[in-house]
């Protein structure tokens, strides 16, 4: 027998699937072809707008467009997608430090970091939904994989409040295994030529730096999509409401980087927060027979809950820490 979200997902026809993933291109050829068609830096100001927008698209896609459009659509599945769209935002700000890092290392202008961070987030959707098709298979095929799911995540949880090694970037970025294999396989120019990925020199077809970075942040978003997949998987098995909240969650990516990059430190405790999200939706995962005959249809109202407090409580907590050092130092 399938789980419950399985068998809601096999009855969403695909015409839903076909105008959501219509949706996603359109809005990609807009963002590059309109609003970004040539390089600039991108402002403070205009990245919170971008960062807005998309999140009162996720909250109208999650509270108008679901209900009314989609016929198999529950007041639960808005709950899911929420708590979705939340854990996978979430676990997106942590991704984009570690891309700050690697910008950083690499020496990537402003003005050339859009258009890496455009390129990688479509590379990033086409894999996402590749992972989820085949965890949705595995767990349709072998339901106690949500089990290995749901330890992992709790490893992965203590293993990050543990402060292990960054995934992705660090002092020996020349070290990373894409950057090894990259090096040498590929030819690689010197310089930056622009914002091009490909360039001549002498002649010679040659990438530039910024196809390496190019890589190393698609490589990247690999190693956060092994914590954020099963994590959605702890919320809900349904392919469609996996979907969307993952790209709703992408997609806001490029300008919460520009919003956030700039202020790591008021996100100090995030991690911590977002460990302990890991933790809980693996202990759901693994406890979830159980949980649900105490909490009943109560549990998904409860796992959103407790998502939303925990982060919100570790963002306010490193704000406030921020706030206390910038006064006691009078800067």
């Amino acid at each position: 027998m399938l789980p419950e979200g399985l068998m809601a997902a096999a009855g969403t026809s695909p015409g839903y699937w076909a105008g959501f993933s219509l949706f996603v291109l359109l809005a990609l050829a807009v963002d590059l072809g309109l609003f970004h068609r040539e390089s600039r830096e991108v402002r403070f100001r205009e990245a919170i707008i971008w960062t807005t927008v998309w999140v009162l698209v996720a909250l109208s896609f999650a509270f108008f467009v679901g209900p009314r459009f989609v016929p198999d659509w529950t007041p639960t599945w808005t709950t899911r997608f929420l708590t979705g769209y939340l854990v996978e935002l979430s676990l997106s700000m942590d991704n984009v430090f570690v891309i700050a890092v690697i910008f950083s290392y690499f020496r990537v202008p402003r003005a050339w970091q859009h258009r890496v961070l455009f390129w990688g987030i479509l590379g990033a959707l086409a894999m996402r939904g590749v992972m989820i098709w085949g965890g949705s298979a595995l767990v349709e095929r072998f339901h106690w994989v949500l089990y290995v799911m749901g330890a992992f995540l709790v490893f992965t949880g203590i293993k990050m409040a543990m402060g292990g090694p960054d995934e992705a970037a660090g002092p020996d970025m020349e070290k990373q295994a894409i950057v090894r294999l990259a090096r040498k396989y590929l030819p690689f120019s010197k310089d930056f030529d622009g914002e091009r990925f490909v360039t001549h020199v002498e002649g010679r077809r040659m990438f530039t730096p910024l196809f390496l970075v190019l890589l190393v942040v698609e490589a990247t978003d690999v190693v956060f999509a092994l914590d954020s997949i099963p994590a959605i998987f702890g919320i809900t098995t349904n392919r469609f409401l996996i979907f969307t909240s993952n790209v709703f969650a992408i997609l806001g990516l490029r300008s919460l980087y520009f919003v956030l990059a700039s202020a790591m430190d008021y996100f100090r405790y995030l991690k911590y927060g977002l460990s302990l999200v890991l933790v809980l939706i693996g202990a759901k995962m693994l406890g979830e027979h159980w949980l649900k005959q105490w909490l009943g249809e109560n549990l998904t109202n409860v796992s959103l809950t407790c998502v939303v407090g925990i982060i919100v409580l570790s963002m306010a907590a490193s704000v406030f820490t921020a706030w206390q050092e910038r006064r006691s130092t009078g800067t």
